[in-house]
């Protein structure tokens, strides 16, 4: 009788033993140290030839120029280039300064190639909205695409409040 409450008190212990165990593995693996994503921290890429519901097809860089001949379809108005220059300060001071004035004038343009004066009339003459839009939605050589943080119609604001800068 003694051997059997032994070999009990065994069974219990490695019953015991084991539970315990995977309590340790769950409580060390749980989910707050697995792997998330979070909005916005990684950009998964859209299979090619798709267009979100209320987007529009993106014109690769490689056609710049089909894209440079598209018109801008938001008319500019203070509403808009108040919503480009919104946008703008997000997503394009960095490089390229508050006042759109390139070089070296934004905090992250000091660590890289001085970006272009976005002002500069000359520049502005040079490029149709189309391309502003494509050179912001696709990127450029330096430039990283915004395609996937704006839309289209953001991109578009963005245009618009970088025409109002221009010097004249």
């Amino acid at each position: 009788m003694k051997y059997v409450f032994i070999l009990t008190l065994l069974v219990v212990a490695a019953a015991a033993g084991l539970w315990l165990t995977a309590v340790v593995i769950r409580w060390n693996d749980n989910m707050t140290q697995t792997p998330r994503i979070m909005p916005g921290e990684r950009v998964f890429s859209m299979p090619a030839g798709v267009v979100p519901r209320g987007g529009e097809m993106t014109i690769p860089r490689e056609q710049r120029d089909i894209a440079a001949k598209r018109p801008n379809p938001v008319k500019s108005s203070p509403g808009s280039v108040a919503l480009g220059r919104e946008r703008y300060v997000t997503f394009c001071v960095p490089c390229h300064g508050s006042e759109a004035k390139g070089g070296t004038t934004g905090p992250v343009a000091t660590k890289f190639i001085p970006t272009p004066d976005l002002t500069n009339a000359e520049l502005q003459r040079q490029r149709t909205d189309g391309y502003w839009h494509s050179y912001i939605v696709v990127g450029g050589a330096v430039m990283p695409a915004y395609g996937e943080a704006l839309s289209s119609h953001e991109a578009w604001h963005i245009v618009n409040y970088l025409r109002s800068v221009a010097q004249k």
